[in-house]
């Protein structure tokens, strides 16, 4: 069997250390003569994971005082709810550029007033709109900084500009798909949260990076297992968490501070997306949709060319054939995706764009 290159978009891949630590303390954790799989989140050997994993997030992304990292359960879409649930009073604004901005839009009017500044639907999600004003009577600002089914991020330039824009609002975004691939300014944000079953752990854990005077603010009854303060106090141990992902959370982090942090990921993430884009708009049979200077360094989607439509399941085929997984596109878009997050190196995406190139020579 060929080399198998993973570009699922989500759960997706991950350093091939930090799954052969994990399969090794599925059968026995750290020396314990236990699986990770039936230890108690109590026991006094896994309350160390936790710390590590916090004061790790705090030092990759230089995440300054007053801040907490709790890791829950529920994915990003349970944040959707608990965002609005502990910080909207009265109003919120949020930026709409794509699925999951719309689902969080969708969740926040249960609990109040809600301001779409702008939205990207006209074009199909294919770019980040700019020219919008954040009204400065509302509880916070809500964006999504990067977009998996459409291929569109929020540029260094593009925060710059929010940050510019969002005035004393506090800043709440979902980085699911793009965390610890750049430096951030966590200053800038009342809460950062995100699934991590994209550049940080297998499917279970979610993050959530939160300013901790920013909460409290709302009259409403919260329940318990909702309200952040819950988890905070319990230092993410108010109710079983989820173990085994946390504890892949921290051998990632470890491995990414072996790296050399998140400046060094980041210049190889410029560098995958710089080839990958290269071939797409080179190629005489694909391209892409998004922008260029909204394009996603996570998440790389392209199409056939209108006059070769019918080469897609021969090429989905050809690249099954050459080893490359998960590339269908998502069936909002159609076409083709290539996931490139933290843990895809550079040959993979070589492989990648030497099968299209090879499937482009036969047609």
């Amino acid at each position: 069997m060929k080399k198998q290159y993973n570009f699922n978009a989500g759960p997706s891949i991950l350093p091939q250390e930090v799954i052969k630590k994990t399969a090794e303390a599925v059968i026995d954790f750290e020396g314990h003569g236990l699986s990770i799989l039936e230890i108690s989140h109590r026991a006094k050997y896994f309350q160390p994971v936790v710390d590590e994993a916090e004061a790790l997030f705090k030092e990759l992304l230089n995440i300054p005082e007053g801040y907490r990292v709790i890791f829950l359960g529920g994915g990003a879409s349970l944040q959707f709810c608990m965002v609005p649930y502990n910080m909207l009073g009265k109003k919120a604004a949020y930026l709409n550029t794509g699925v999951w901005s719309k689902k969080a839009i969708k969740e926040a009017k249960a609990f109040g007033e809600v301001v779409e500044v702008a939205c990207s639907a006209d074009k199909n999600f294919t770019y980040i709109p700019k020219d919008y004003e954040i009204p400065q009577d509302c509880d916070y600002f809500h964006i999504t900084t990067n977009n998996t089914i459409y291929g569109t991020e929020l540029s260094d330039e593009a925060l710059q500009d929010i940050y510019n824009k969002v005035g004393n609002v506090p800043l709440i975004a979902d980085m699911s798909s793009d965390i610890l691939s750049r430096p951030i300014d966590v200053s800038k944000y009342a809460i950062i949260y995100g699934g991590a079953q994209k550049n940080l752990a297998p499917a279970g854990v979610t993050f959530v990076i939160i300013r901790e005077d920013v909460l409290g603010k709302v009259e409403r009854h919260i329940p318990t297992m909702l309200d952040y303060r819950t988890h905070i106090d319990g230092g993410s141990m108010f109710n079983t968490p989820p173990v085994l992902p946390i504890y892949s959370a921290l051998l990632t982090l470890r491995w990414l501070k072996e790296f050399g942090g998140v400046e060094a990921i980041e210049k190889r993430n410029i560098e995958k997306a710089r080839i990958l884009y290269k071939a797409i708009d080179e190629s005489r049979l694909f391209e892409g949709p998004a922008v260029p200077e909204d394009r996603s360094r996570m998440n790389v989607p392209f199409v056939l060319k209108a006059e070769y439509q019918d080469l897609q399941d021969e090429f989905l085929k050809f690249a099954a054939e050459e080893g490359m997984v998960g590339i269908k596109g998502h069936r909002l878009v159609g076409g083709f995706r290539a996931s490139i997050y933290n843990a895809m190196d550079v040959e993979g995406v070589e492989a990648l764009v030497k099968c299209m190139k090879d499937f482009e020579a036969k047609h």
